[in-house]
């Protein structure tokens, strides 16, 4: 699997020693006010939840890269690519996403990570065209898409959950390595 290194994080594939503190992130309410429809994940939800992201890396050449604090070696949480089955509409496209700790927010890691990632899904994996589905409400990760040079592409509703959602986009011949 492909690392990445950035001036402070080092993105990577999944270690043993990163469920308890993945499952640390994922049950914070904080965290995941904005994902699905709010619910923390526990260890054991966690564990499965990580198994299908390495699933992903072997099936579709991407996936979600562990990222940890290069000072520090700790793990901070996640970014990566996926494909985002649970929006039929915007099929076939790519998403990139990112999750980390709350303790981590507002210091750049999170547009840091992102970029090494959309860099790595447009010059490594060829792909022409990535996306953001973010929720509305969710100004963070709105500046996030921005900070990358995605520009809002549709509004829409999560199917299962009945929120706004904004999808960014940016293609190959926007993107600013």
């Amino acid at each position: 699997m492909t690392e990445i290194r950035t001036p402070r994080l080092l993105l990577r594939g999944w270690h043993d020693d990163d469920l308890v503190p993945m499952a640390d992130i994922n049950a914070d309410p904080r965290v995941m006010r904005w994902v699905d429809d709010g619910s923390v994940l526990d260890l054991d939800e966690t564990a499965e939840a990580i198994e299908r992201w390495e699933e992903e890396w072997d099936e579709e050449g991407f996936g979600l890269f562990a990222v940890e604090l290069l000072a520090s070696g700790e793990l901070i949480g996640f970014t990566g690519l996926s494909l985002p089955w649970f929006l039929p509409e915007v099929m076939p496209a790519v998403a990139l996403s990112w999750r980390l700790g709350p303790q981590f927010w507002g210091q750049g890691y999170a547009s840091e990570a992102a970029h090494a990632t959309l860099e790595f899904a447009l010059q490594d994996r060829g792909l022409d065209r990535v996306i953001s589905v973010n929720r509305v409400e969710d100004g963070a990760s709105e500046n996030v898409s921005r900070k990358l040079g995605m520009v809002p592409e549709r509004e829409t509703v999560h199917p299962a959950y009945g929120f706004p959602l904004r999808v960014h986009a940016i293609d190959l011949t926007e993107f600013e390595a």
